[in-house]
């Protein structure tokens, strides 16, 4: 039997339109899992006007999560299984969807809900009464939830007194093969990169160690706006788009920087990921449970919004060519030794739903069972009713005569 599944992924993910000519598939490999066994299918981005758009993403903004996006892909989703969704964004909206649909063909028949959370348990302290309220009650109809961090399950416990599973997420190895470095020494000034769009990236600390200090060149790739006042002449910031100009600027760095505060979500592991495959010594800030990913021997942690400690950290890989190549070596063997790609991170979702599966599966069963167990305690209070019927009857007979 195929078991059909949903990937239902935020607008623009569509794959029939995302990086064409790549042929890479799904965004984040979700493709991995198809097989014999699971069909896959994935949300559709409609065309729209300008006006439609700005009301999309109106909605979107007012809510949380993109419902007209997730009501126009109710038919597939609807048809599925199971859905996966990669966040909140994306499993909130399909929640809203399932209940409004309600369940047409019974309490187990309309699809599982396979709900992972990145930013929102960073967000909930921060949310008002009405939208904890909203996302409490979406949060019924989700049947299993996931996060990238143990941190974030911690917090589904604390918050919603739900378990989720951590989940480890992958690297894509065709945009980024993995490669062991054999040597590693670094130039005159420094080479430090640092790349990232997250919300939680910490540029403010990064500028402050390195800026104007002519002993460190900066490359820093973002779409997030720099405030003049950090501006710097050693510090570049442009937007390095595209898997070519990001090798470029990996193979130009000596070492990769990634600067965080402090969050939940394993904020920076796409980044770490990828240093770890091009076999670069990499700095982070100790946030995010990033140890789930690479331990301290496969990385320089730091404390957070400490630009001492991070030039410190740099200076002492800089200072010791050896350790920081072995620290690079360690990343790039524990990158495959736990499997942090996306075909694992695929796997990973094929065994939660087969769990999902099997659960739903259990409690059929055990309905059924209960069923003909109260279709035959009613069969045998039938028989005692009309038993004792029968006696009463005979006992009024008797005492006539």
């Amino acid at each position: 039997m195929t078991t059909k599944v949903h990937v239902h992924l935020f607008y623009g993910a569509d794959p029939r339109f995302y990086r064409p000519g790549d042929n890479i598939g799904c965004l984040y490999g979700y493709h991995h899992a198809e097989s014999d066994a699971f069909a896959l299918s994935y949300s559709q981005d409609a065309r729209e006007s300008k006006p439609v758009r700005l009301a999309r993403r109106a909605l979107k903004a007012a809510f949380g999560f993109d419902f007209i996006h997730t009501w126009r892909n109710r038919a597939d989703m609807l048809n599925a299984d199971v859905i996966w969704t990669h966040t909140e964004q994306e499993w909130l909206s399909a929640a809203l969807m399932l209940l409004l649909s309600g369940r047409k063909a019974g309490a187990n028949a309309s699809p599982l809900l396979l709900a992972q959370s990145v930013w929102l348990l960073d967000k909930w302290p921060s949310y008002g009464i009405v939208r904890r309220w909203l996302y409490r009650k979406l949060m019924t109809r989700a049947d299993q939830l996931t996060t990238l961090a143990s941190e974030n399950a911690a917090l589904c416990k604390r918050y919603f007194d739900r378990d989720a599973k951590p989940l480890l997420y992958g690297l894509n190895t065709r945009d980024f093969p993995v490669k062991t470095p054999t040597e590693w020494k670094p130039h005159s000034p420094i080479r430090i990169a640092a790349i990232g769009n997250d919300r939680d990236r910490d540029w403010e600390t990064l500028i402050k160690a390195f800026g104007n200090d002519a002993r460190y060149t900066v490359k820093l790739a973002t779409r997030r706006r720099i405030p003049a006042s950090l501006r710097a002449p050693n510090v570049e910031i442009a937007l390095f788009s595209g898997i070519k100009k990001q090798h470029e600027l990996y193979d130009w760095a000596d070492v990769i920087v990634v600067p965080l505060r402090p969050n939940t979500h394993a904020s920076g592991i796409t980044v770490m990921l990828e240093a770890a495959a091009v076999g670069k010594p990499m700095v982070v800030t100790n946030v995010g449970a990033l140890q789930d990913y690479f331990p301290a021997s496969e990385a320089f942690y730091i404390p957070p919004f400490n630009p001492p400690a991070l030039r410190d950290a740099v200076d002492q890989l800089a200072a010791a060519p050896m350790d920081a190549l072995r620290q690079a070596q360690a990343a790039a063997a524990g990158l495959l030794a736990r499997d942090l790609t996306t075909e694992h991170y695929a796997m990973q979702h094929v065994r939660i739903t087969q769990e999902m599966l099997r659960a739903r599966a259990g409690v059929r069963g055990r309905g059924a069972q209960s069923a003909d167990a109260e279709k035959t305690a009613s069969k045998a209070a039938n028989n005692a009713a009309s038993r004792q019927a029968q006696a009463g009857a005979a006992q009024e007979s008797r005492g006539g005569l």
